[in-house]
C-alpha cells in the first residue's frame, strides 16, 4: 500500500510540475517578425531558457528584446546577425525593399547593450552586421556554463 501510495504521489507531482524545455537556436536565419514575437513571448510566458549554439540572425535576434537576457546564453559556436527590416521579397518581385517602420519596431525590441554594439558598429543597414562569440556578444548575453 505505501509503495503504491508513493508511486501515485511521485506521479502527481510530475504532471503538476510545470515542463521545461530549452529552445536551442543552431541553424536561424530569420523569417517574419511578428512569427518570432509570437514564439518567443510564448518562450518568455513560460520562464524556458534560450540556448544560442549556432547561427541566429534577422527575425532570430528578437529573442534578445523579448526573452530575459538572464534567460538566455550563448555557447563558443554562437553567431547572431542583424540587418534593416524588409518587406517580403515575394511581394516585391524579388528585390530587398526595406522597411523604415519595421527596422523601427525591431530597435523598439532591442534591449540598451544590443543597441549600444549596433551604434558602435553603423546602426541597422540592409548588409548582415555579425557578432561571433567573444566579447562583443558577451557584453550582451553571458556565455552558457559548459554543460551546454
Amino acid at each position: 500500500m505505501r509503495t503504491l501510495f508513493s508511486s501515485l504521489l511521485l506521479s502527481l507531482i510530475v504532471l503538476a510540475s510545470p515542463a521545461r524545455a530549452d529552445l536551442h537556436i543552431r541553424r536561424d536565419h530569420g523569417g517574419y517578425v511578428e512569427e518570432y514575437k509570437a514564439k518567443y513571448q510564448r518562450i518568455r510566458d513560460r520562464r524556458e531558457r534560450v540556448i544560442i549554439d549556432g547561427i541566429c540572425n534577422s527575425a532570430c535576434t528578437l529573442v534578445f528584446g523579448i526573452v530575459p537576457l538572464n534567460k538566455i546564453c550563448v555557447t563558443p559556436r554562437a553567431s547572431v546577425g542583424f540587418h534593416q527590416a524588409y518587406y517580403d521579397k515575394a511581394f516585391t518581385f524579388g528585390i530587398k525593399v526595406t522597411s523604415l517602420e519595421g527596422t523601427s519596431e525591431l530597435m523598439s525590441y532591442y534591449p540598451r547593450p544590443v543597441k549600444d554594439w549596433l551604434a558602435r558598429n553603423g546602426g541597422l543597414t540592409t548588409e548582415m552586421k555579425k557578432i561571433k562569440n567573444g566579447v562583443d556578444l558577451w557584453k550582451i548575453v553571458d556565455p552558457c556554463p559548459e554543460e551546454y
